[in-house]
């Protein structure tokens, strides 16, 4: 019975040997991915930024096509597109100076 107890603590320090150098190549791993991310930021804001145009453009389309229609919502409609497109914009430079990218 000694025998088996000493090989299971024999096992187990060397698990926890183990356990312990992985854990110190934690913190380079984290450092990596970060680095990663924050390489990736920018094409992320500047993706939002392009959206943001986008939907600004329709937006516009939209209320155009409201206002020549002569259709009375139009001031309801022009307000919740160009108010997303001013969010989307807003969001992404809030982000990009928020993580100082």
């Amino acid at each position: 019975m000694k025998t088996n107890m000493r090989k299971f603590y024999a096992v187990a320090v060397l698990l926890l040997l183990n356990i312990s150098a992985f854990a110190q190549d934690g913190n380079a791993g984290i450092n990596e991915a970060t680095n990663q991310v924050k390489s990736y930021f920018a094409t992320g804001t500047n993706l939002m930024y392009a959206i943001g145009a986008i939907v600004g453009l329709v937006g516009a389309i939209k209320v155009y096509k409201k206002w020549n229609d002569g259709e009375n919502d139009t001031g309801k409609v022009a307000s919740s597109w160009f108010g997303s497109c001013i969010f989307l914009v807003v969001v992404a430079t809030v982000l990009k100076s928020f993580f100082g990218v």
